[in-house]
């Protein structure tokens, strides 16, 4: 699992994280093929064969050591040595699996709450859930390093493929490219290379453990598609909801409206795209506070989600779409006769962002209050309370630390 934790690490790397990442993987790619093959070629060297009760490695050792003095203290070192590499080497998926977690929700395949890197449900949450579901399962086979190699290998390859097959379809369809022959025929053949690992595997050591993987990776993927299925739903339902407010005049010449005053009462808005969401928090706020605010502004986080994250390209298209979504809230505002700005900012952990950005417009803005939309469903269950609503909560949460109103608005979703 180096090259997708690699891969996910890359954002935390030092600038600039293309070349460091590059140079990083040249090391990491040297370094490995020349330890793999080391190690294959002093097998055939000195014909190691797998002996009861010891490891390849331990075995190779005992051979290389031969009669000298201090066998066993060698050995010891060696195979100390090794057990700290694969220790070091196990931290990669606690560092990266909540950033992998954070992907997968960005992009609607776990609850959504698990995008924000800086929430103790993501981070130190995440590493728990990893430890104790490492723990059950070397609880579950025993400790048995057979059983531990099986399941591992089994995912291990399970990831490469699907890594190999996504840099394949990603270069098929890059026609006209250069060196895409190239790169198509590299990832070809090593989706095929990973791919008949996996099936050899899986067919071969599927009643000595390959069946527990199996069961719950397919589990684990089901499990992604139905909360994908679910927030698909709520999409639609949203979409509904938008088309109460179609006929809104929000394109054309704008009216004229009072000039901006930032003495007077302003209630700053949190807002996703221009919607059915966005637009019934504003009209509940001054059917809850009618008449006490003066002034709006409509604040924006623009989230960076993979599909944004190949290239700089996709990331100005993202900037783009956010703008204009807040250029048509600030005309909505001028037809309801109340002047409005708006302020933006693009990054990957909803929360953060957020956050700052609500803290530097109120320091610009002192005479303000924060409002944000919750999505309330009519007959709530128990994963529409983990699937939903919890951005606006987090939100407020780091507001009221810092001193600072806000009021989170029910929307309801029949």
């Amino acid at each position: 699992m180096v090259y997708p934790s690699f891969l996910n690490g890359i954002p935390i790397m030092r600038e600039p994280r293309a070349h460091t990442a590059k140079r990083t993987m040249l090391y990491m790619a040297v370094s490995l093929s020349v330890t793999a093959s080391g190690l294959l070629i002093c097998y055939l060297l000195w014909d190691i064969v797998p002996e009861p009760g010891k490891t390849m490695n331990a075995v190779l050792a005992y051979r290389v050591a031969g009669n000298f003095p201090g066998t066993e203290v060698f050995v010891a070192l060696a195979m100390f040595s090794a057990g700290t590499l694969l220790v070091v080497a196990a931290q990669a998926g606690f560092i990266d699996g909540p950033r992998v977690l954070s992907n997968m929700a960005v992009d609607s395949w776990v609850p959504r709450h698990f995008s924000t890197l800086s929430e103790r449900l993501t981070t130190s949450n995440g590493i728990i859930l990893m430890g104790l579901a490492s723990f059950a399962i070397v609880v579950y086979t025993r400790g048995n390093i057979h059983s531990l190699v099986v399941m591992y290998s089994i995912n291990v390859f399970l990831t490469f493929s699907l890594s190999m097959f996504a840099m394949m379809r990603l270069w098929f369809g890059r026609k006209g490219q250069t060196h895409r022959k190239r790169r198509l025929t590299l990832f070809s053949i090593a989706f095929i290379l990973c791919a008949t690992v996996l099936v050899i595997t899986v067919s071969e050591k599927f009643t000595e453990g390959g069946w527990l993987t199996v069961v719950f990776t397919g589990i684990l993927v089901a499990f992604c598609f139905a909360i994908r299925a679910h927030y698909n739903g709520v999409m639609a339902r949203l979409t509904r909801l938008n088309e109460d407010f179609q006929g809104l005049p929000v394109d054309g010449v704008l009216p004229p409206v009072p000039k901006f005053d930032p003495e007077k009462a302003t209630a700053i808005v949190l807002v996703t795209g221009y919607g059915g969401l966005g637009i019934h928090t504003l009209l509940n706020i001054f059917r809850s506070f009618p008449e006490q605010y003066h002034n709006l502004i409509f604040l924006s986080v623009g989230i960076i989600d993979s599909g944004e994250m190949k290239g700089q390209e996709n990331i100005d298209k993202l900037r783009e779409r956010t703008e204009e979504s807040l250029k048509k809230y600030v005309k909505l505002a001028a037809y309801l006769g109340l002047p409005a700005i708006y302020r933006m900012t693009i990054g990957t952990d909803v929360i953060d962002e957020a956050a700052s950005l609500c803290l530097n417009v109120s320091k610009e803005f002192p005479k303000s209050a924060f409002f944000a939309g919750q999505l309330v469903f009519q007959h709530e269950t128990w994963y529409h309370r983990l699937l939903h609503n919890q951005t606006a909560f987090s939100i407020q949460r780091r507001l009221i630390w810092e001193g600072k109103t806000m009021v989170v608005l029910p929307v309801r979703v029949r």
